[in-house]
């Protein structure tokens, strides 16, 4: 949702790689001049296996803060689960734990809480703590909305969440108090 996976691996291993996908900056500008608090909650199973190291994922993710910061769209939290699936945690979504600890450590209400994701995984663990959700196209979000969009019948289905092309169109729905 906000950085492009690299074709080769999925996993971006070094600062270099990180690529922002295309208009994650501004809807992050969006939402922080609308005096939204964002947090970024984020699986990184490189880390558990040992793909890439704590560190290497500690650089990477000092670069995407610093130059979210510099646009505009300051991050309040980043909170990693850096297990592999196996591992059982609860923090790995859709397991609810980094959910939960975003909300705590944000003082916001679940209630006035929306997770933005492009992955059923992000929907799912905000459904298991029963705050708003919504989906993006980008990154995975095209993908999820077509497996999610069927019915079992194999036709259309309504989605349970809203949809929005990407970051900066959900960030104008914000804005204009639509979500």
């Amino acid at each position: 949702m906000l950085n492009c996976e690299p074709p080769d691996s999925g996993y971006v291993r070094q600062p270099g790689d990180f690529r922002w996908i295309a208009g994650a900056l501004e809807g992050l500008t969006m939402l922080r001049r609308a005096g939204v608090h964002l947090s970024v909650a984020t699986n990184q199973s490189g880390v558990g296996r040992g793909l890439m190291t704590a560190e290497q994922l500690e650089a990477v993710h000092a670069r995407m803060l610093a130059e979210a910061a510099a646009a505009g769209g300051a991050l309040d939290a980043l909170l990693v689960c850096p297990h592999a699936p196996e591992a059982g945690c609860a923090c790995r979504k859709p397991a609810p734990g980094l959910i939960e600890t975003a909300i705590a450590q944000s003082g916001i209400l679940a209630s006035e809480t929306l997770v933005v994701g492009d992955d059923a995984r992000d929907l799912e663990a905000a459904a298991r703590v029963q705050v708003a959700s919504a989906l993006v196209r980008t990154g995975k979000g095209r993908d999820v909305e077509a497996r999610m969009g069927r019915s079992p019948e194999g036709g259309a289905a309504e989605l349970a969440v809203p949809v929005y092309d990407d970051l900066p169109a959900l960030a104008r729905a914000v804005v204009a108090g639509t979500v």
